[in-house]
């Protein structure tokens, strides 16, 4: 406890890592009743809408308007929203069981860009926690095997491209943090989520039966939300904190997807969720040190 108080950039990192966490165990139940996960890419967007006039309201409204900021600001969206919409597509015609694992090392080419580009440093334990981080990720990543077989490795370039956007998007969010406010990141994030709502939408197959009840958009709605407040805490932990420890941090919100999710449904983990689940613990407590 004392060192989240001393630590600003350690809370808001555990809340991203929570609220992503449950946001991941409980993303699949609108898909499952009907409702597209490009149409929830559509609500995650305005999700984002109350978090940026939260944001807009910390800084009286005074958001930075500079050609350098919108940039960055809109940078950061794009890689994170673009990456998003081009995974949609790598899924349609990929395993996921081999899609997931390679978007979810990320963090390793945001590590790599922080150190040469930023000079970050970390300590032997923060060093340990990272690679400890790393090796969970892969093993706490999406297990399920998509039956799809392509004769294409169109999917397999486009997994490669998230992991770089992804990636990418994290080091530029801290460095836009070294020259813009943090709450305008998050408005130019909101900015590109929404502009880039109608590819979403065109990527819709609407001839599907779709789900427009409660459990539909309004249930997503809702889960949503946990997304784009996770994404907010995100910014301010990388405003605080340094880049190679943050993402790596918040990279294991799997852990509580995991977790929530052998609750839910009553599962008993295999031996490489128990591993995953058990490097990724060490990992939180070195990284936190």
């Amino acid at each position: 406890m004392k060192a989240i108080v001393k630590q600003p950039w350690l809370a808001y990192a555990l809340i991203t890592t929570l609220f992503w966490g449950v946001w991941g165990a409980f993303i699949e139940i609108p898909e499952k009743a009907g409702f597209p996960p490009t149409l929830g890419y559509t609500v995650w967007a305005l999700t984002m809408i109350p978090c940026a006039l939260f944001a807009l309201h910390r800084i009286q409204w005074k958001i930075d308007k500079g050609l350098k900021s919108v940039f960055l600001g809109s940078s950061v969206g794009l890689l994170g929203a673009g990456g998003q919409l081009i995974l949609f597509q790598a899924l349609k015609t990929g395993p996921a069981f081999i899609v997931f694992p390679i978007i979810s090392l990320y963090p390793v080419l945001t590590i790599f860009l922080s150190l040469l580009l930023l000079r970050e440093k970390a300590n032997r334990k923060q060093w340990i926690g990272i690679i400890l981080a790393l090796i969970a990720m892969f093993l706490l990543s999406n297990p399920q095997i998509n039956p799809i077989q392509s004769n294409s490795n169109e999917w397999l370039v486009l997994a490669i491209l998230v992991f770089i956007m992804w990636g990418l998007q994290a080091w530029v969010m801290k460095f836009a943090n070294l020259h813009m406010q943090a709450e305008s990141i998050f408005v130019y994030m909101a900015l590109t989520a929404l502009i880039l709502s109608p590819v979403a939408i065109a990527m819709t197959d609407f001839s599907a039966s779709i789900e427009w009840g409660l459990k539909g958009p309004y249930l997503a709605f809702i889960i949503q939300i946990l997304n784009a407040i996770g994404a907010l805490t995100l910014v301010y932990a990388l405003r605080y904190g340094k880049a190679i420890i943050v993402v790596p941090l918040t990279g294991l919100a799997p852990v509580i997807t995991v977790i929530l999710s052998l609750i839910i449904y009553g599962v008993i983990p295999g031996g490489v969720l128990l591993a995953g689940l058990l490097a990724a613990s060490v990992a939180m407590v070195l990284l936190a040190e």
